[in-house]
């Protein structure tokens, strides 16, 4: 019964899988249809052939008729030119319908994960994503592009030549009827024997691909350790792992053409000599014989094209399955029905909000956290690692969703906004700082697309940023590299603020942004933030008290909790946990920080 039942559910998720992949061909639909119609013409112009050299044998070449010859003859040019243009306008057909499905695939998986919550995204990985995008894709295309061709010929041809062959000779005809019989049950065992194979192979596509991107993206501290024969011998293994599975499902796989290649050849063997023995009992004619033959080659070419479609099917329906899973993934945070299109103002209510990454968790991120953070207000959040102070500012922008309790930005549930509308007025310089392609002018515009130049520099002002950019040989339009590769730290950071300011938003979040900055750059930044935005909100992760002791409130944090939460004069008194860090880091240990002990 449990077989049943998962029979029942594997064939229904096969139907689902199938038809997502389908919905994509979209604009495609009519190349996809006019493939396999010109796939049946050009099996119709070949499966006349046989039959024509058939009548110039019989009723030509042994009656000695020149002129019928030539007219059959001429006749047979005919159809070969008519199955060369269908078969080219359906290879023609065929590449625009694949190509036209790969690209509305990438496309339809790219877009849902701009949907994606912080939480869906940590549920697949970036390599997976990667291999999802590029070698999955490019399987489907492969086996889309088989399928329309000669999922359609193939099976064209073989229906044809053997309904021809029944009409030449039923007898002889019979025996390639047992043969496709054997060779298509053999090659459906075979393939749920290998699919497994195939699955395991792409998984391990993704830790491949996990390997290449870690290793390149972290090029530098790879050369900085002399790591590269570490690198170099995990990046063999992978590629070792992926070869072995390759193989595994190779060998099952070539296993099918030694046996269709005896079965095809035994039927040419067993109906040259039935058919020898008609034609010296009368009862076949040389021609008609030829023509079986004939018959026998293409039916031997169909079950050689049905062969590779398995292979493709094969290798594609692991790739189909991942595929699926990123287009019906659902975002785990949606709007809702009537969502509030305006942040009023910068303040910030936690009320009674506990927080787990994963549902079920035996022990939350966050506990009991209830905070008041008035509009305009300098927060300082300090901590150690691991204390929870980014999933703290996470949670203003809703980039997860509390577990418990509720979390208000401008008097409203962030749950009751929409999320763009949310996020427009919550800019967030995170703490692993990124820039993109691009020139400075074109990073900066991250932040407002419509900012013109003078705000782009205003911006880079006020981070400091204008002082290193202008003594650039090309100023605002110099050329960033991938990853900002081509500036420092403290450089990348300075222009990541001023990106966020570009925003003009009603609370601004520094995740640590500022760690690579120096303490007198700090000091002017964090001056420009009183003058020049003072009705921002403005919440400031560090871990340099010197950093946040000039903050209207400092929060500090301890193993997801709210320690305390004072001004800094407050805390020296009261927080026993902020009085120690901060005479360590004022006294003789000036490298003390949240992650020593008190």
């Amino acid at each position: 019964m449990l077989f049943v039942r998962g029979a029942v559910s594997g064939t229904a998720n096969g139907f689902f899988m199938i038809r997502t992949i389908l919905s994509q061909v979209k604009e495609f639909r009519l190349v996809s249809i006019l493939t396999p119609v010109c796939m049946i013409g050009e099996v119709i112009c070949e499966m006349i052939i046989p039959i024509l050299m058939g009548r110039i044998v019989d009723r030509g070449v042994m009656a000695g008729d020149v002129g019928f010859i030539m007219r059959t003859g001429a006749l047979m040019i005919i159809v070969a030119l008519m199955g060369l243009a269908t078969g080219v306008m359906g290879g023609f057909f065929a590449a625009r319908a694949g190509a036209g499905l790969a690209r509305n695939l990438r496309k339809a998986m790219h877009d849902n994960i701009q949907t994606f919550s912080f939480s869906n995204i940590d549920h697949f990985s970036t390599s997976s994503l990667v291999t999802r995008l590029t070698t999955d894709v490019t399987n489907i295309q492969n086996a889309y592009m088989m399928i329309l061709r000669m999922a359609m010929r193939a099976p064209s041809t073989m229906i044809v030549a053997m309904i021809m062959s029944f009409i030449i000779s039923p007898r002889l005809a019979s025996i390639y009827f047992i043969a496709v019989a054997f060779l298509a049950l053999f090659m459906i065992f075979m393939m749920r024997t290998t699919t497994r194979y195939f699955k395991q192979v792409f998984e391990r596509y993704d830790a491949l691909n996990e390997s290449v991107q870690e290793n390149v993206s972290a090029i530098r501290v790879v050369k900085a350790y002399v790591r590269e024969d570490y690198e170099n011998s995990k990046f063999r293994r992978a590629a070792e792992n992926i070869y072995e599975m390759f193989i595994r499902a190779e060998m099952r796989v070539v296993s099918i053409s030694p046996v269709m290649m005896g079965v095809v050849y035994s039927c040419i063997l067993l109906i040259s000599w039935f058919g020898a023995n008609m034609i010296v009992s009368d009862t076949l004619t040389t021609g008609n014989l030829m023509s079986l033959l004939t018959y026998c080659m293409n039916i031997l070419m169909s079950l050689m094209m049905l062969s590779m479609i398995f292979i493709m099917v094969t290798m594609s329906e692991a790739s189909a399955r991942r595929i699926s899973e990123v287009i019906n993934e659902k975002s785990s945070l949606t709007n809702p029905e009537n969502p509030i299109m305006e942040v009023p103002d910068g303040s910030i209510r936690f009320e009674d909000v506990d927080f787990s990454y994963r549902p079920g968790s035996a022990e939350p991120v966050l506990k009991d956290i209830d905070l008041d953070i008035r509009s305009g207000e300098s927060i300082g959040i300090i901590g150690g690692t691991g204390s929870a102070k980014s999933s703290l500012v996470n949670l203003v922008s809703r980039l997860y969703d509390v577990t418990q309790g509720r979390i208000l930005v401008g008097g409203h549930d962030v749950r009751e906004y929409d999320m763009d509308v949310l996020r427009r007025q919550v800019a967030v310089v995170l703490q692993k700082n990124v820039l993109f392609s691009g020139t400075i002018y074109e990073n900066l515009r991250w932040g407002d697309e419509n900012a013109t130049d003078e705000e782009c520099r205003h911006a880079c002002e006020l981070a400091c940023a204008s002082e290193f950019i202008e003594k650039m040989p090309e100023g605002y339009d110099t050329y960033i590299e991938q990853g900002g590769t081509n500036v420092s730290g403290g450089q990348k950071q300075r222009l990541c603020i001023a990106r966020a300011l570009l925003r003009k938003p009603r609370i601004l979040i520094l995740d640590d942004s500022t760690s690579a900055v120096d303490t007198a750059t700090d000091a002017k930044i964090r001056r420009a933030f009183r003058e020049e935005i003072p009705d921002t909100t403005r919440l400031i992760i560090a871990q340099r008290i010197s950093s946040v002791q000039d903050c209207d409130r400092i929060i500090v944090m301890d193993n997801g909790r709210v320690s305390g939460f004072g001004t800094h004069e407050e805390l020296l008194k009261s927080n026993l946990i902020y009085r120690e860090v901060y005479e360590s880091q004022t006294g003789m240990g000036a490298d003390a920080d949240f992650d020593k002990p008190a």
